[in-house]
């Protein structure tokens, strides 16, 4: 490749992070902990993505592309440090209408519980909670779409036990 063509490349590359920042940022977050940084988790995602950006072939959305990346490279990195979990109890039920000054505490809560998942189950509740279409997370996943539903209704029910506890 010439150089002019690797600028081109660079640019593109460097318009598609900043415009997916937010996502990989949310994906890092869920994988975070004091072993793995979510700065580390961020950098070694855009490594990856930068990696394979000139393999992508545009056979799915962009931001699918870009979620399964940045998942691998958390589970990547989950695998290669080991699990560290720090369990944290959380009173919540069903319905519950958050006050302003609360909801921020109670969606850390939760957050703490969804990193005790599995690394498929915080996966598909991330996805899930991103609003992304079942055929999506299924594309990302590796999963059907089926199989997706099934382990969405089973992770949601498995976080509301842990909340119990």
């Amino acid at each position: 490749m010439n150089r002019q063509g690797q600028q081109e490349t660079e640019r593109e590359f460097v318009d598609l992070v900043k415009r997916y920042e937010r996502v990989i940022y949310k994906v890092c977050s869920f994988y975070a902990t004091e072993v793995s940084p979510m700065e580390d988790l961020y950098q070694e995602a855009v490594l990856n993505l930068w990696k394979a950006f000139p393999k992508f072939r545009g056979e799915s959305q962009i931001s699918t592309w870009i979620y399964r990346v940045t998942l691998n490279s958390c589970i990547s990195d989950l695998r290669r440090n080991g699990k560290h979990v720090v369990r944290a109890p959380l009173e919540f039920a069903e319905n519950i209408v958050f006050q302003p000054d609360t909801m921020e505490t109670e969606l850390r809560e939760l957050y703490r519980l969804i990193r005790q998942l599995g690394k498929l189950e915080r996966a598909i509740i991330l996805l899930w909670l991103e609003d992304r279409p079942y055929q999506e997370i299924a594309d990302i996943t590796g999963l059907t779409v089926s199989n997706v539903g099934t382990r969405l209704k089973r992770t949601k029910e498995k976080l509301k036990s842990m909340s119990n506890q």
